[in-house]
């Protein structure tokens, strides 16, 4: 997984404690982790594209949560920003070197380190698809009561 993803991730929680009274231009969520700007705001586009932010243009625009925080999965992120490719592309290795002289009758059934990956990438993306952005601000908030407030201010909220 690419940074973009633990990007996005902490620009959600930012924007779920910012509210949706007014939206976070590009420029304050890049400088309050201090990140590139214009890496982010693919990040962002990424994220709106996929509808779990909105985009509002103009002088006073910037993103907003377009759903709760509740209802957009750690799997919604992943997928936005990285795609539906899987995680794990199977390139037949087993017939190359040593199995490369088998017969084809030795490679009926699906390859064994690809059926075990799969089995692990569905487990991961079954584990992400039931974990929401609610339940991450929870647990950040558990070891960082101070969060929600340094983000506000951080915003011009509060």
């Amino acid at each position: 997984m690419n940074q973009g993803v633990e990007w996005a991730m902490h620009v959600l929680l930012s924007l779920a404690w910012a509210g949706d009274e007014r939206p976070v231009p590009t420029a304050r969520l890049a400088a309050s982790y201090d990140l590139p700007q214009a890496y982010l705001h693919k990040q962002l586009q990424a994220l709106a594209r996929a509808g779990i932010i909105e985009s509002l243009p103009g002088a006073k625009g910037g993103f907003l949560l377009a759903r709760p925080p509740e209802k957009i999965t750690l799997m919604d992120v992943v997928t936005a920003i990285e795609g539906t490719e899987p995680a794990f592309a199977c390139t037949e290795i087993r017939k190359q070197g040593m199995g490369e002289n088998a017969p084809k009758s030795a490679f009926r059934q699906t390859c064994a380190v690809n059926a075990a990956m799969q089995r692990a990438e569905l487990e991961w993306r079954r584990s992400l698809a039931a974990q929401t952005i609610a339940d991450v601000k929870a647990a950040a908030e558990a070891h960082a009561p101070s969060a929600p407030r340094l983000a506000r201010q951080a915003y011009g909220r509060g």
